[in-house]
C-alpha cells in the first residue's frame, strides 16, 4: 500500500510541472492585462472598480458622453484558453449613442461576451455570463434611426448559459438560470430555470 502511494505521487511528474507553469502564465498575464485595462480605462473616461480581474485585454468602445460602468471584483476572460469551454473572441463592450449606458455591478464573471448598447444595459451583482455570449439592446441595423432600442435588465444572482444571446426590451429575473445556446426574447421571471429557442420557462426553482 505504502509502494503504491510512493509511485502514485511519483507519476506523471511532466504533466504536473507543466500545470503548475500554465497557472503561473495566466497569473502573470492577468497582473499585466489587469494593469493595462485599468490604464485604458483612464484615458478612455470607463469607470472599473477595484479589485476587478482581466485575462487578456477586452475591447471597450464608448461613444462621446456615454457611460460604462463595472462594479468590483469582476472578472473579464479575453484570452482563448483562459476559460477551458473555449472563447472564440475577446470581450467587447460598446456604447452606440451619447445617452447609452452600460452598468455592471459587482462580483460578475463574463468570458468572451459581447455587450452592446444604444440605450441602457444594466446588470447586477452575482451574475455569470457563459461564453461567447451577446447582450444587446438594439438591433445593429446600419441605420439605426430605424431602430427603437429598448433597456436590458439582468437581475442579481443571475447564471448565463454557454452560447446565449439576450435582444432587446428583456428583464432576466434575480436567481434564475439560462440554459446554453438560448435565444431570449421576452421577459424571464425570478427564480426559474429557462433555455431554448426562443428562451421559456423550463423549472421553477425553489426558493
Amino acid at each position: 500500500m505504502k509502494k503504491s502511494r510512493i509511485k502514485r505521487l511519483t507519476e506523471d511528474h511532466g504533466n504536473k510541472i507543466i500545470h503548475k507553469v500554465d497557472n503561473i502564465r495566466l497569473m502573470c498575464y492577468n497582473t499585466y492585462s489587469s494593469f493595462f485595462v485599468y490604464f485604458i480605462s483612464i484615458i478612455r473616461n470607463i469607470k472599473i472598480n477595484r479589485n476587478c480581474q482581466f485575462y487578456g485585454i477586452p475591447h471597450f468602445r464608448r461613444f462621446q458622453f456615454s457611460t460604462i460602468s463595472i462594479g468590483k471584483n469582476c472578472t473579464f476572460r479575453s484570452d482563448q484558453t483562459s476559460n477551458l469551454i473555449g472563447i472564440n473572441h475577446k470581450c467587447i463592450l460598446s456604447t452606440h449613442h451619447e445617452t447609452a449606458t452600460i452598468i455592471i455591478g459587482n462580483n460578475c464573471g463574463f468570458s468572451g461576451t459581447s455587450i452592446g448598447a444604444a440605450k441602457e444595459i444594466r446588470i447586477g451583482n452575482n451574475v455569470l455570463v457563459g461564453a461567447n455570449s451577446i447582450i444587446t439592446d438594439f438591433d445593429w441595423h446600419l441605420d439605426k434611426s430605424n431602430t427603437t432600442p429598448l433597456p436590458v435588465i439582468i437581475q442579481d444572482n443571475v447564471w448565463i448559459g454557454v452560447n446565449t444571446t439576450i435582444l432587446k426590451g428583456v428583464i432576466i429575473g434575480e436567481n434564475s438560470i439560462i440554459g446554453a445556446n438560448s435565444l431570449v426574447i421576452r421577459n424571464i421571471p425570478a427564480n426559474v430555470i429557462a433555455g431554448g429557442v426562443p428562451c421559456k420557462v423550463l423549472k421553477l426553482l425553489e426558493k
